[in-house]
């Protein structure tokens, strides 16, 4: 089968489904970002700070090429900023599935304010909750012509629980594996 991308807004679940999708279907998984990390001996966060955002999105195409051309059984959780470089979504909607998670600016910000996320992305450090809100539906209104480009969507407002991301990768799966038996047919 092919590699199936997700894609979204920050906070929207596509790790933490994408690695219980992976195991729903018996397949690899791959976090861009960590992919990055893993490759250049940085967190994604230092080499933004030391190298700034140019490098980073090169770095990003360049792993994001290297994941493609792997292909095979494989869940991808891109970057927030993945579909937003120039040719990213022809690359993964030519190879491989493309899923944009869908949830609603609300439900982004509940999840970013948590302790533990603000301190996994610095530009949150210092900014109030309605400025996160503030700024998650401004980057989403801008970001969603890219996003929009996915061939598939799946909304990701549950994922609170280990019950609720059990039965959302189980309902992707589902999806995923009913969409490419109709390809074969």
């Amino acid at each position: 089968m092919k590699p199936v991308f997700l894609i979204g807004y920050m906070g929207c679940g596509k790790t933490t489904l994408g690695e219980p999708l992976a195991r729903e279907l018996g397949w690899r998984f791959v976090d861009l970002d960590l992919y990055i990390e893993e490759k250049v001996g940085m967190t994604a966060k230092e080499v933004f700070m030391t190298c700034g955002e140019a490098q980073f999105r090169e770095l990003e195409r360049e792993a994001l090429r290297e994941v493609a051309a792997a292909g095979g059984d494989t869940i991808v959780a891109c970057g927030g900023g993945t579909p937003l470089q120039d040719g990213n979504m022809e690359l993964m909607n030519s190879v491989g599935i493309t899923v944009w998670l869908t949830t609603s600016v609300e439900r982004i910000t509940s999840r970013l304010v948590l302790p533990e996320q603000r301190g996994k992305r610095p530009l949150l450090n210092n900014m109030s909750d309605n400025e996160i809100k503030a700024s998650v539906a401004h980057g989403l209104e801008a970001r969603t012509p890219f996003y929009e480009k996915a061939q598939l969507q799946f909304d990701s407002t549950y994922l609170e629980s280990e019950e609720q991301i059990s039965d959302s990768a189980r309902q992707l799966a589902q999806l995923l594996l009913s969409l490419t038996a109709n390809f074969a047919n």
